[in-house]
């Protein structure tokens, strides 16, 4: 088949989860369908990158949008728009008014939308559209808005996840499938609209990751994830203050790495104890690092985020996790692939308790490699996604 893939991104370098997962699924996907890319980018640089993904689409077009997102010119278009500030972000008049002359020349069989925001983007064609949402969307910001600081600005911000909730529902609507990368958010999305189903993708492991590695305990502590993400900052934050000294207490010689990108937002968090690890865009080799020499990745994340590629990737290295119910989002089983918490006072008493039983600590990284093995690779969870193609194409 023909397929038209829109991302909001990149799909290269793979340091973020979209990346990952679009990067893999297309080198798959190309196996036996052809693949054109129409890709969102932030700067003009991120062109140097085409060589990466070339060999596996027929065409890759890119396109600008906005470099920052709080800009003046953002705020006050979605002020006097009725889609929401994610949209607006992540708009591209170029990509809106090239997308129908694509789309004509191309006689593409499917369009793939990674991401609801990237819809606004399509014209209205007969051509069936399979639609990803990777996490859902508005319940993110509501989570932010619910746990804000200023009420004088929560009414206009409850405002925009209003709007936020209504086009990202009215997007599933109008998909002729939908899919999530969990059952739980699989599930929360069939209760929220009425008769609609949605396929579950999930999230991999890239091939980055996925190399065998030794058991390499120690105390180092490490979250890592791209701090622009409210979800990220907001786990570090609580990791920081709230968690880490009371595993402090049992464990004198602990340390902390909070690592990835735009760590500038969390400065503040910077002490003897617990060390910023700034990742260029494009350091792959700086997340692998990070991940294979820390001793447990404790994850206090509680604003919803489908599947976490950060959760695969700790597992795929051996490298234990403690995390929440919403960080784990349905991969493995409590007590065999993770250890679960959901206050900061568990967190933490589950964070000791790992790093004082070797034998639990070998029992969990090794289980948890092993389900990655066989659960999270990208050639089978192409296969699921080529399903859904197949189903859509023949419906």
């Amino acid at each position: 088949m023909k397929i038209l893939m829109l991302t909001p991104y990149f799909p290269y370098p793979t340091n973020s989860g979209g990346q990952i997962r679009s990067n893999n699924l297309i080198k798959q996907l190309s196996k036996r369908h052809e693949i054109t890319l129409c890709s969102l980018i932030k700067r003009e640089e991120d062109q140097k990158y085409l060589e990466k993904l070339k060999p596996f689409c027929k065409e890759i077009y890119l396109f600008k949008r906005p470099t920052k997102p709080w800009t003046l010119s953002n705020i006050v278009s979605t002020g006097f728009s009725l889609f929401p500030f994610l949209v607006m972000r992540n708009f591209s008049k170029d990509q809106k008014k090239q997308l129908p002359k694509i789309i004509k020349e191309g006689n593409f069989d499917i369009i793939h939308a990674e991401t609801f925001y990237v819809t606004p983007h399509i014209p209205k064609t007969n051509i069936p559209i399979v639609l990803v949402d990777q996490t859902i969307e508005y319940k993110v910001v509501k989570h932010y808005v619910d746990n804000y600081k200023f009420p004088w600005l929560k009414l206009l911000l409850y405002l925009d996840v209003a709007k936020l909730k209504f086009w990202e529902t009215y997007y599933w609507k109008k998909a002729a499938a939908v899919i999530a990368v969990s059952n739980a958010d699989a599930r929360f999305m069939e209760n929220t609209v009425p008769n609609l189903k949605v396929a579950v993708v999930p999230n991999g492991v890239g091939e980055d990751f996925i190399d065998d590695v030794p058991l390499h305990y120690n105390k180092t502590i490490l979250f890592q994830g791209n701090y622009e993400w409210l979800q990220n900052g907001e786990a570090a934050r609580i990791l920081v203050e709230k968690v880490f000294p009371l595993v402090k207490k049992e464990i004198p010689d602990a340390k902390i790495i909070i690592s990835g990108q735009n760590t500038s937002s969390i400065k503040d968090l910077a002490s003897d104890d617990a060390t910023l690890n700034e990742l260029a865009v494009d350091d792959i080799e700086g997340v692998q690092k990070a991940i294979r020499g820390a001793g447990v990745m404790v994850a206090p994340l509680y604003g919803p985020g489908g599947t976490r590629l950060k959760i695969l990737s700790a597992m795929a290295a051996r490298l234990p996790v403690v995390t929440t119910k919403v960080g784990i989002a349905d991969i493995g089983k409590n007590e065999v692939h993770y250890l679960e918490g959901e206050t900061s006072e568990n967190l933490a008493k589950q964070t000791v308790r790992i790093l004082k039983d070797k034998d639990l600590y070998k029992k969990i990284a090794d289980n948890a490699r092993k389900l990655v093995e066989e659960n999270y690779s990208y050639d089978a969870i192409a296969e699921k996604l080529d399903e859904v193609y197949k189903k859509v194409k023949n419906d």
